[in-house]
């Protein structure tokens, strides 16, 4: 019962991890991109640091907070900077579709790293995912490589932030399993985010933050969807299906497409949503022909602790 009782935590976690995508966008159009992104993350910082268990700082390797926050920092700024700056909600959508391909590209790195040869069926796999996007983000649009093209010129930093932002993901899930032994600073690493926020935000040119009841609430629910799905995940940790839970986690672009859709009251093609079925099927298929390489496995385990 008490193993139920976890499992249904990590689904609360990744429940409200879907939403992220949606809130950062919406409160990145009342603050700012940075001052929104900057601010979510600071109220997700003190509530983690009421909520969850930190450990203490003394007690934390110097590579793991070094390696580990520096490139959690980094992914988190490149992808709250990649949905404030898309052009639109709909683009902001098609940043998150690009996001995950972080799981596969976990997976490729995982294996390329080790002594075992990958299978070809993986480099298949991994494409399936690439192409999945570039199914989404084209749209109704033939897919051909120079639409492609003239897409991504429309912003070509957001899509380049979304894009280094999913890699620096997947060398932090392969990284961090390594040096934390065990240990999660990621109520440390959130204040690494803010501050560099903050400093982009003091030392650049932003518009005026716009506080008024609604755009608190926005922020307290983006602050707070990070911030819980966090916590939750820490308890499904104690005792949860792991496994279950790691499997349902590559399912979460689909539910933040539902989320996105409702939250911001967009509408998705049908083009955009077969691109979203290519890029979770094409993860689930990287995980299912390397199940069992052992740098797989340990990899899916940081997957799940790390996931976003």
């Amino acid at each position: 019962m008490k193993r139920h009782q976890y499992t249904w935590y990590g689904v609360g976690a990744i429940a409200l991890w879907s939403t992220v995508v949606a809130l950062v966008r919406v409160v990145a159009e009342h603050f700012g991109p940075v001052g929104g992104a900057a601010s979510i993350y600071t109220v997700a910082t003190i509530m983690l640091l009421f909520t969850g268990k930190t450990p203490a700082f003394s007690s934390l390797s110097k590579p793991y907070l070094l390696v580990g926050g520096l490139l959690f920092a980094s992914y988190e700024i490149c992808l709250s900077l990649a949905l404030g700056w898309a052009n639109s909600r709909h683009q902001a959508v098609e940043m998150m579709v690009i996001n995950y391909l972080w799981p596969a590209l976990t997976i490729l790195i995982a294996v390329l790293g080790s002594a075992q040869k990958p299978s070809a069926w993986l480099y298949l796999c991994v494409l399936l995912t690439f192409t999945g996007v570039a199914w989404s983000i084209t749209g109704d649009t033939q897919l051909t490589l120079p639409a492609l093209i003239e897409h991504v010129q429309t912003n070509p930093l957001s899509y380049s932030l979304a894009l280094f932002g999913a890699l620096l993901w997947a060398l932090y899930c392969n990284v961090t399993k390594r040096f934390a032994d065990g240990n999660n600073a990621v109520s440390y690493f959130f204040a690494l985010t803010s501050c560099g926020l903050w400093l982009q935000f003091a030392l650049t040119e932003q518009p005026t933050i716009n506080l008024n009841p609604g755009s608190v609430m926005w922020l307290i629910l983006a602050g707070g969807a990070m911030a819980g799905g966090y916590a939750l995940w820490n308890k499904a940790l104690m005792g949860g299906n792991m496994l279950l839970l790691a499997t349902l986690s590559y399912f979460t672009p689909i539910l933040s497409a539902l989320f996105s859709a409702f939250l911001l009251g967009i509408s998705l093609s049908v083009s955009f949503w077969q691109g979203v079925v290519m890029v979770t099927v094409g993860s689930l298929l990287c995980w299912w022909v390397t199940r069992d390489v052992k740098p797989n496995q340990q990899t899916l385990a940081a997957m799940a602790e790390h996931q976003v």
